[in-house]
This record gives C-alpha cells, structure tokens and sequence, in this order.
C-alpha cells in the first residue's frame, strides 16, 4: 500500500519548482494509492487532480470515532476537474465543498448506488459526468435519470446533453425513479452477499493456515447459485479471481507455473475485493520473480593491500588519470579527472610514502608510486572549472645538482685592468719580443689576468706569480713554462681582441677579426 506522503507530492510537483503549497495541477496515477489523505491540508489551491488507476475505495478519509470524513476533496474550495477512474468507489460522495467542479470523471469503478448522484446538485458549475463502466451504467433508464436530477450537466459519458432530452427525462422520472430504485435494491442484496462471501473465505483461509476448518456442507468454496443468479451476465470476469488456497503447503511446493495458470483460469467475479486481491497477488508474484532474477549477493571486498604486504594499483570508480614525473622540482603529480559536479566532502585523500590512495564516493582509486615521497609536505587541488584533482607529492630523496655557472661578461683588456708592475712588465715584454704575434699576445695577456685575477690559496704564491712576472726579461723560459702549465685548451678560437682592444666573442667578429691579418 502506498500512502501520499509530503515528498511523494513534492516528487510530482517539478513543473511547479517542488513547491506544494502553490500547486494547481497534479497527477497521482498509478500510484497503488489506497486512500486520499493529506492532500487538502498541503495544497489547497487545487483545481487538477488525477487519481486514475489505483485502489481507492472512497472519495475521503472515515474517521471512525466520529464517522464522518475528517480528510477528503471537499476542501479544496478551487477543484475544478476531478479524476478518479479506475478505482474501487462504490458511492459519489464529499464532494459538496468543491463549488468550482465542473468535471468529474468515475469511469470503470463500483459505483451502484446510482441515488447517489443527486449528492452532486449542490454542484451546480458541474458540466461534465463519466459513469462509463459501473455497475449503475447498465441500469434501465439510467441515462435519463442522472440527467434528471442534475439539470446543470451538459455533457454525460461523452454525449451532449440535449435540451429535448432533459424535457423528456424530467416527464418519465417518476416511472424511471422507480425502475432505478428496484434495481439498485436488487444490487445491494447482491453486493452483500458477495461480502458475507469474501469474509466467509478469508475466515477459511485463515483456519485453515491454523489448522481449525472443518467444512461446511452447505459451502464449497464457490459463489453460491443465489449470488450466480443475481449477477448479470457482464459481472463476470475471467481475466481476475479470488485466489482459492485450498493448501498452503500445497502451494508453496507447486510449480509456479501451475499456481499461475490456476489462479487466472478459475472464474471470479468482478469485485472492489476481487481487483484489491488481484493487485495484491500480482505485487507479491513480482516481488518474488524480482528476488530469483537478483538475489542479493554481497560484493567481494575489494583488496588494496595483499596478506603479503604488496600494494595493489585500483580503481574502482573508473576515472582517467595521469601520473607525471616532475624531475625538475623533484616530485610526482597526480592528475585525477574527478566528476565535475561531485562535492568535495565526498573524497577522501591518503597519501603514504610508496602509494597514494583516494577514496571517491567510497569506491578506493590506488597507485603505487615508482618512488618514495614525503607525504607531509603534499598538497592538493581542486579545480573550479573541470573538477579534477590535482595531488603535488615531493620526493622524499633530494637530488643534487651542479650550481649554475655564473655569466661572465667580456670587459676590454687594457693596462687599467692588470697590476701597475704586471702592466709596466708587459709592455717591456711586447716591445722586445717582437717575433710572438698577435695570438700568443692575447694569450699571454690572458694568463697574466688570470693569475692576477684568481684568488689565491695563500699569499706566497701571489707573490710567487708577480715575481715571474717581473722577472721576465732575465728569465723568459720559467715563466713561459708556467704559463704553458696553467693554459686551457679550447676546441674553439676565441675569444679574441680587436683593434680597439676589446675582446671579441660572437663567431661574426670572429671571424672578422681573423680576416684583418
């Protein structure tokens, strides 16, 4: 049984932004809805309702400590089209508080008392009426009848109500009343009978569970011939039954299929009891196919990490992702491709020395590491566009690199430059040897810089360095010689000094300088 509930409601209303309390239109069809409750109280400004197909009995909610409808359609002052097909309502009733009705559609329910119609003269902006498929349709003179009683109706099951017609019916409503009213005597005496009937059997079903029937002769389990006869030939469906247990053990180790083919081809009659039962049966076969066809079976837990202590790589939520190796800063980052619309409460980040685990929705995403990192100095972002994840993990292990050469840059090389008595030497030294060329000047020129520029590991050899220098004249091979010791090999030429005694480094003034000579 399916009761209206606040959310049930709020779930129909989404044309409405899920606000009820503004709601004009809903449709609760086929619902398995048993009873109309609450809806009067929560949307009053009703003028649409459809309760079409379900297992209503009654067109409100009998409170039994003061027999009367406590909840019912009455109170929705604005209802104006009202639908309750195919239900069990045996009686139009609670209707008198809906002034604006002007449709109200009964179709294929139970309705017998056909009397009960003039309920709705206090109705009197209804237009349109459907009693198509009720007991009450199949009345003698029930056309003209209802169109007796309700002057205000333009439309009955379908037809236009013609003026002609309603002078006709209010001329033969006497002689019609009387003709509806023996028929409907007749089809009370029949309906309680039928319902002495049904709890006869559900008293039997119920001993019999227990153990304590003992047959009655004068009762087979049947309708009686009394009830038989008074059924019209229409009363009878094939396609619903009474579901006859003659065994409950019997029941349960029988074929399904042959508990099937018995309880459709056994005839019954078309009863509020009958089509509940029926409903009911159906329900409880679904639920039983559903429960062979998926039976619970627990899902293996997933394993992460093995008895062995081996680290296994998952995922279990099925995402993308990317793992860089960042070799120049050092680090891994982990690029996880997270729905975009998913909270972030949702994921939950572990990230140890050798792997990192992600827990998303629940579902376990992880990665063994190729190295080992330093979990507390990660980090990790969300982004705001595409959602994905993106986990910063430093390696524990630092690697270490060379310090970056610092650029030199070319300065002239003059006399300014070089010590006074480094310079003075020199020049005394070009001026004699005047066989070296231009190369062997600049080299020399080069080694004199060097020895006066690189700092010294103690004084001593400074002054030893100058002293060669000084020195030159009186003895050129010691010094040459130590010059030749400290000289660097180069696979390229240069660099080189120009006319103006600067020092070329780009390949073209190279190449321009070696052109002058």
């Amino acid at each position: 049984m399916v009761r209206i509930t606040e959310s049930l409601i709020r779930q129909r209303a989404e044309h409405n932004n899920c606000e009820i309390f503004s709601l004009e239109e809903i449709s609760l069809h086929q619902q398995e809805i048993e009873r109309i409750e609450y809806i009067d109280k929560w949307c009053r400004d009703l003028k649409i309702i459809y309760f079409q197909n379900n297992l209503i009995p009654k067109i409100g909610k009998m409170n039994l400590h003061l027999t009367k409808f406590e909840e019912n359609v009455s109170r929705l002052k604005k209802l104006e089209y009202l639908n309750l097909a195919l239900n069990n309502i045996e009686r139009i009733e609670n209707l008198d508080g809906c002034e604006f009705l002007k449709k109200l559609d009964l179709t294929v329910n139970f309705v017998g008392e056909l009397t009960s119609v003039e309920l709705l003269k206090v109705n009197v902006q209804l237009e349109e009426l459907f009693l198509v498929g009720n007991p009450c349709y199949e009345f003698d003179g029930y056309r003209k009848y209802v169109i007796a009683v309700l002057p205000q109706l333009k439309w009955l099951d379908g037809k236009e109500i013609s003026r002609s017609e309603q002078i006709q019916a209010l001329q033969d409503f006497p002689v019609v009343q009387q003709r509806i009213l023996e028929q409907q005597a007749a089809y009370i005496l029949k309906r309680t009978k039928e319902k002495d009937h049904q709890q006869n059997f559900e008293e039997k079903e119920i001993n019999e569970k227990n153990g304590k029937w003992k047959e009655n002769p004068n009762s087979n389990g049947h309708c009686s011939p009394e009830i038989h006869n008074a059924l019209p030939a229409q009363g009878k469906n094939i396609g619903s039954k009474q579901f006859n247990r003659k065994d409950d053990e019997g029941l349960r180790e029988a074929n399904e299929d042959e508990v099937n083919r018995k309880f459709w081809e056994e005839p019954s009659y078309y009863t509020p009891e009958s089509r509940l039962e029926t409903h009911r049966y159906i329900e409880k076969m679904r639920k039983s196919k559903e429960k062979d066809k998926n039976p619970r079976k627990q899902k293996p837990h997933q394993v992460l990490i093995t008895s062995e202590g081996r680290v296994l790589n998952v995922n279990e939520p099925k995402i993308d992702f990317t793992l860089t190796d960042d070799e120049e800063n050092n680090q891994f980052i982990l690029d996880l491709a997270v729905y975009r619309y998913l909270d972030t409460s949702l994921l939950d980040i572990d990230v140890q020395p050798t792997y990192i685990c992600v827990m998303v929705k629940g579902k376990a995403f992880q990665l063994v590491l190729q190295e080992e990192v330093n979990p507390d100095s990660s980090s990790a972002q969300r982004s705001q566009t595409t959602g994905h994840l993106l986990v910063t993990m430093p390696k524990a292990q630092e690697i270490i690199r060379p310090k970056p050469k610092s650029k030199i840059t070319a300065q002239p090389l003059n006399s300014t430059n070089l010590h006074p008595d480094v310079a003075r030497n020199i020049g005394d030294l070009v001026q004699k040897k005047r066989g070296i060329g231009n190369m062997e000047q600049l080299k020399y020129l080069r080694s004199i810089k060097k020895i006066q520029e690189k700092p010294s590991k103690s004084g001593s050899l400074k002054e030893n360095e100058i002293a060669l220098a000084n020195n030159v004249n009186e003895n050129p091979n010691v010094f040459y010689k130590y010059i030749k010791r400290k000289r660097i090999l180069r696979d390229k030429i240069g660099p080189l000094e120009d006319w103006s005694r600067w020092l070329c480094m780009e390949p073209e003034e190279l190449e321009e300088n070696n052109s002058m000579y």
